[in-house]
């Protein structure tokens, strides 16, 4: 149950509700509802009674906050008949919380040391919300569990696999899943590659189109972890061989970690200069924990006012959207920043055309030890998705060349 008006509105995404739904899909439990319900107590507490009829465990997200339009606490105690009571212990650890920042502790804060007599706290170790794990003892919900997180992602997450996890003595999953990640080729491409695997039960085989590419995820479900993982292997092979050239990496292997992997293990560095993709493709490098031991610098250069403050110039000064303006910004940036490898993009975002170029035009130029080469490719969407797609463009090309460096030796090609 995702409890906020902003969540039922769409104003924000519940990326809570996939992490969860995902996390105990992996830990075998089997997910049959899930509800979006608004900042209102009744229909809070006619949601939950029906959540607790049809399931065993109730995960509730939000609504925790010290306001009084939080009100996940007031209905999971109307819903059991109980009072909350005051966890002395814990109100002092807030007051201390607030005095740790000079700030005056608000009295309406106090609310967040609740705690049922059937329930235990969940401590929060980013925020001021504890969780909440109840087992009701009394009839009709008695043997059901009950869990209330915190509504932001940052304080949620921890709390789930550190908190609430160990406290629910879950039972040995037997199932099993390994998800593919691929660059470069599309959904029906890989349809066709793959052939009657993607008819198959158990293992199953299914492909999901996301931002960095297609993903293959094979399942495989038995009576132990041990077991699934056997019937999954000969099909996990399968699926790799069939994919050679396309798959970058496995689970949580992003595109940005592969890519820090490789240069790290070739004690190389990297830098960026963006014009089309204005500063994603840094962005997503920089995300990457430890990406300082690899990633040299980078910068945005929109106009060509910014781009001959890095020595970029061209002979043709109308074609700032080339094959040869990619070139001469990577070959730049690798000598501004003294890294050896520079990775830069320009290109058509819209809402026009340019220099004849359509829109979604991208030029991705790569510099690295031992040449450079520009490479072209064709996007479609708005100028947000554009640009992101064409910042994880950039770095498969990347991954590609980083692979087979000889590449760069060879002359521009334009690449669909």
């Amino acid at each position: 149950m995702s409890v906020g008006t902003e969540l039922l509105l769409g104003e924000i995404t519940d990326t809570n509700a996939a992490f969860l739904a995902n996390d105990l899909k992996g830990r075998g439990v089997t997910l049959h509802f899930k509800t979006t319900v608004g900042d209102n107590l009744t229909r809070v507490v006619s949601t939950l009674k029906r959540a607790l009829e049809r399931s065993d465990l109730v995960i509730l997200g939000g609504g925790l906050g010290p306001t009084d339009d939080d009100l996940t606490r007031e209905a999971i105690a109307e819903v059991l008949g109980e009072i909350p009571l005051i966890d002395e212990v814990y109100l002092e650890q807030l007051r201390g919380f607030f005095l740790s920042r000079g700030r005056t502790f608000p009295e309406q804060n106090v609310k967040q040391a609740w705690i049922l007599p059937s329930g235990e706290a969940l401590p929060n170790p980013v925020g001021t919300a504890p969780g909440w794990l109840v087992r009701p003892q009394a009839d009709p919900y008695a043997g059901k569990i009950i869990i209330a997180l915190p509504g932001p992602p940052r304080e949620m997450k921890p709390m789930w696999l550190e908190q609430a996890i160990p406290r629910l003595n879950l039972p040995q999953s037997g199932f099993y899943h390994r998800t593919f990640r691929t660059f470069g080729i599309g959904e029906s491409h890989i349809a066709e590659k793959l052939g009657e695997l993607t008819q198959m039960s158990n293992p199953s085989v299914a492909t999901y189109a996301r931002r960095d590419g297609v993903h293959v995820r094979v399942a495989a479900l038995s009576d132990t972890l041990e077991e699934a993982k056997v019937l999954a292997g000969p099909v996990e092979k399968t699926v790799q061989m069939a994919l050679e050239g396309y798959v970058y990496g496995a689970d949580d292997q992003t595109l940005p970690k592969i890519l820090g992997r490789l240069l790290g293990q070739a004690g190389q560095t990297l830098s960026v200069l963006e014009s089309m993709t204005g500063g994603l493709v840094l962005d997503e490098l920089s995300n990457e924990s430890g990406s300082s031991a690899w990633l040299q610098g980078g910068a945005v250069a929109y106009t060509q006012e910014a781009k001959a403050r890095f020595g970029v110039g061209l002979e043709d000064e109308s074609s700032w959207v080339s094959a040869e303006a990619a070139l001469e910004m990577a070959l730049k940036a690798k000598a501004f920043f003294g890294s050896d490898w520079a990775i830069s993009t320009t290109g058509v975002a819209g809402p026009e055309t340019l220099e004849g170029k359509p829109i979604g035009t991208l030029f991705v130029g790569i510099a690295g030890p031992n040449g450079a080469k520009a490479f072209e490719t064709v996007g479609a969407g708005d100028r947000r998705t554009l640009k992101e797609r064409s910042s994880i463009s950039a770095l498969g090309l990347f991954w590609r060349v980083l692979l087979n460096p000889g590449v760069l030796e060879a002359p521009f090609e334009g690449q669909a």
